[in-house]
């Protein structure tokens, strides 16, 4: 997803040659443009998706029983690899991004050197593998292999038609390194790692449909692409209303008035999403996202076990 959309900082060159002002060497970099360059930095780490991810992971942390510190642990494993996931994405795609002429791109429209965004992905990444492993040997693995498998997508599955691939491991990681994190490592739950998969697989469509067209234009032809923007539209809703009903059907036990409201209100809102493309850009991203937040309720209501 693409950070906040801006215009590049570079204006008219001053007319010294006119006014008869002296040249001088740039002393270096003012606080102004140290200042520039960090919020540049900050855009190009995709802050949007890297904490909606990182609030997900410390609401199922503290959901499933982890105490602070503990939930603490896995929140920054997951915020480093999510950075890292950020800054590769941006420093990769910065050449093709600065030739389609794409705006909210801090790397390619001056703001900041794509190789200050790839010393800062390399950075988040080193701190993560600690972290990760710190939470327990299975959780950390299944953590590093998350964020590997996004790090894949980057450099190599975006513009295939296994683009999907990586958010399904991604997003069906997330609840089994937060089980793996318990005492004792329990395994996570199917019914959870199977919602978070889907709730991926529609995190991609979701992601991609506002930018099919020019995606396309830059030679990217991963699986949305290839459906086309009218097909993505139909098929979105069916991951995130499946995800839903995985997390209301799964579990053993009746299901509650509670749980066939949360039903009804994803079904809604998978629906309402893709159909306000035309007014907001980023709508199917927002109904995904809004979902996904039904889903936490609904797994969280249910108690720490059923993580």
């Amino acid at each position: 997803m693409d950070a906040t959309d801006r215009v590049s900082p570079a204006g008219p060159a001053a007319p010294e040659a006119a006014t008869g002002a002296p040249r001088t060497r740039a002393a270096g970099p003012t606080g102004a443009g140290r200042r520039t360059r960090l919020t540049g930095l900050a855009a190009a780490c995709h802050p949007g998706p890297a904490l909606a991810v990182t609030a997900l992971a410390c609401a199922l942390a503290l959901g499933s029983g982890l105490g602070g510190p503990r939930a603490a642990l896995v929140t920054a494993a997951v915020l480093t690899g999510q950075l890292s996931v950020g800054w590769c994405n941006d420093a990769h795609d910065a050449r093709r991004d600065a030739r389609a002429g794409r705006r909210g791109k801090p790397a390619s429209d001056g703001t900041v050197g794509p190789g200050a965004v790839w010393a800062a992905a390399g950075g988040s990444f080193a701190l993560c593998v600690p972290l990760s492993l710190a939470c327990g040997a299975l959780a950390g693995t299944v953590h590093l292999a998350a964020v590997a498998a996004a790090w894949l997508y980057n450099l190599r599955l975006k513009g295939t038609a296994l683009s999907w691939l990586p958010y399904v491991i991604g997003f069906g990681a997330l609840p089994a390194a937060v089980a793996l994190s318990l005492p004792g490592e329990p395994w996570p739950r199917w019914w959870t790692v199977a919602a978070g998969a889907l709730l991926g697989f529609a995190a991609h469509l979701a992601d991609t449909l506002p930018d099919i067209a020019a995606d396309e234009a830059a030679g990217i032809r991963g699986l949305p692409h290839r459906l086309g923007a009218a097909r993505v539209r139909l098929l979105l809703p069916l991951p995130l209303l499946a995800a839903t009903a995985v997390l209301v059907f799964g579990p053993p036990g009746p299901v509650g008035a509670g749980d066939g409201v949360a039903l009804a209100l994803a079904g809604a809102t998978a629906i309402a999403g893709p159909g306000f493309g035309g007014r907001w850009r980023k709508a199917a991203l927002g109904g995904a996202v809004a979902v996904a937040a039904v889903d936490v309720v609904l797994l969280l209501t249910r108690g720490a076990a059923q993580i």
